[in-house]
C-alpha cells in the first residue's frame, strides 16, 4: 500500500492501466515531460515513452476528436483537458460524436475513451478556472460521468473508466488534489462504475454529495452530531449512469434529504436527485428536500469562499430538514 494524495492516485491509476494494456495512451496539453499543470501525468512519458504519452496543440476539439478516432480503431485514449472550463470547444465532439457512436452505428462501433479534467473551485482560479459543469454532460445519453472524492476511488474509478467500452468524462476535484491522503493499493484494481459509497452512517438525515463536497458534508455531519443529529452521507461517485435504486433506498432510510454540490443551483444535478426522490419516494419523506449549492452567478475570485458551500451552510440545511 502507498500513502497517496488524490492527484498521485490519478497518476498511479494511469500508469497501472498503461502497464496492464499496451493500447492505453495519454495525451493533452503539457502532459509529457512537464507532467501537466497539476503534475497528474508526471513521470508517465519517462516510463512509457513519447509514443504513449505526448503533448498536443492547444486545441480541445482536436484533442477529443483525435481521441474518438483512436478509440474507434482499437486504442484506449486517455485525453486530458487542462481545466474543465476549457472543455467547451470540444463540447460538440463529446456530446454529438463520442456519446452517440454506439447508438448511431447500431453497436458496430464504440468509443472506449476517457476525458480527464480537473473541475471546481478551491484554488482561487476565478471564473475561467473554477467551473463545475457536470450537469451539461449528465444530460447526454451514451456518456458516463465519474467524480472521485478519495485517492482510493480516484485510482479504482479511473482504471474502471479506462477499461469501460464507452466514453467516460472523469472529473477530478482539484480542491482535493493535495488536501487528503489515503492508503492506496499499488497493484491494478477497479472500483465499479455506477456504484455509491456510504461515507458515514446515520439514521436522521441523508446528505447526497460528490467530489469536493464530500469532506464538507463530513465536517457538517460532525457538528450536527454534537446536537444529537445522526447524518448519513452518500458519495454518488458516478453521476451518469446513476445508481438510482441506491439513491432511493438511502433517501427512504431517513426520510430527510439534503443534496449538496458546488455547481450553480438552477438546473444543477441536485435538481435531478430531488425530482427522482419526489417522484418515487415522496411517501417516505418527512421534510422537504433541501439543496445546498453554489450560486447562480459566474464563479467569483475574491468571494470564492462565499460561493462554495461550506460546513455552516450544510449544517443549516441538515438542521432545517431534521427540525421540520
Amino acid at each position: 500500500m502507498a500513502n497517496l494524495t488524490l492527484v498521485q492516485a490519478v497518476n498511479d491509476g494511469m500508469k497501472s492501466a498503461m502497464r496492464q494494456d499496451d493500447e492505453v495512451l495519454v495525451f493533452g496539453e503539457d502532459v509529457g515531460l512537464k507532467g501537466g499543470v497539476f503534475l497528474a501525468t508526471e513521470g508517465i512519458q519517462e516510463e512509457f515513452g513519447p509514443d504513449r504519452c505526448f503533448d498536443t496543440p492547444l486545441s480541445e476539439d482536436g484533442i477529443v476528436g483525435t481521441a474518438i478516432g483512436m478509440a474507434m480503431n482499437g486504442l484506449k485514449p486517455v485525453a486530458e483537458i487542462q481545466f474543465q472550463d476549457f472543455i467547451f470547444p470540444a463540447f460538440d465532439q463529446i456530446v454529438s460524436e463520442a456519446a452517440k457512436l454506439r447508438y448511431r452505428s447500431g453497436g458496430q462501433y464504440t468509443a472506449p475513451m476517457v476525458i480527464r479534467t480537473p473541475y471546481g473551485g478551491g484554488i482561487r482560479g476565478g471564473l475561467y478556472h473554477s467551473q463545475s459543469g457536470e450537469a451539461y454532460f449528465c444530460h447526454t445519453p451514451g456518456l458516463k460521468v465519474v467524480i472521485p472524492s478519495t485517492p482510493y476511488d480516484a485510482k479504482g474509478l479511473l482504471c474502471a473508466s479506462i477499461a469501460d467500452p464507452d466514453p467516460v468524462l472523469f472529473l477530478e476535484p482539484k480542491a482535493l488534489y493535495r488536501s487528503i491522503k489515503e492508503e492506496v493499493p499499488e497493484d491494478y484494481y477497479t472500483v465499479d462504475l455506477s456504484t455509491t459509497r456510504i461515507v458515514r452512517e446515520g439514521k436522521d438525515v441523508t446528505v447526497f454529495c460528490y467530489g469536493a463536497m464530500v469532506p464538507m458534508a463530513e465536517k457538517a455531519a460532525a457538528k450536527a452530531a454534537e446536537s444529537g443529529i445522526e447524518t448519513q452521507i452518500v458519495d454518488l461517485r458516478t453521476l451518469l449512469p446513476l445508481d438510482e435504486e441506491a439513491v432511493l433506498e438511502y433517501a427512504k432510510r431517513t426520510g430527510r434529504v439534503v443534496v449538496l454540490h458546488e455547481a450553480p443551483r438552477f438546473c444543477g444535478f441536485g435538481g435531478e436527485i430531488s425530482a427522482m426522490i419526489a417522484e418515487n419516494a415522496i411517501e417516505y419523506m418527512e421534510a422537504p428536500i433541501v439543496r445546498v449549492t453554489g450560486f447562480d452567478t459566474p464563479f467569483p475570485n475574491t468571494l470564492e469562499h462565499h460561493y462554495i458551500p461550506d460546513d455552516r451552510r450544510v449544517l443549516d440545511a441538515i438542521e432545517r430538514v431534521f427540525n421540520f
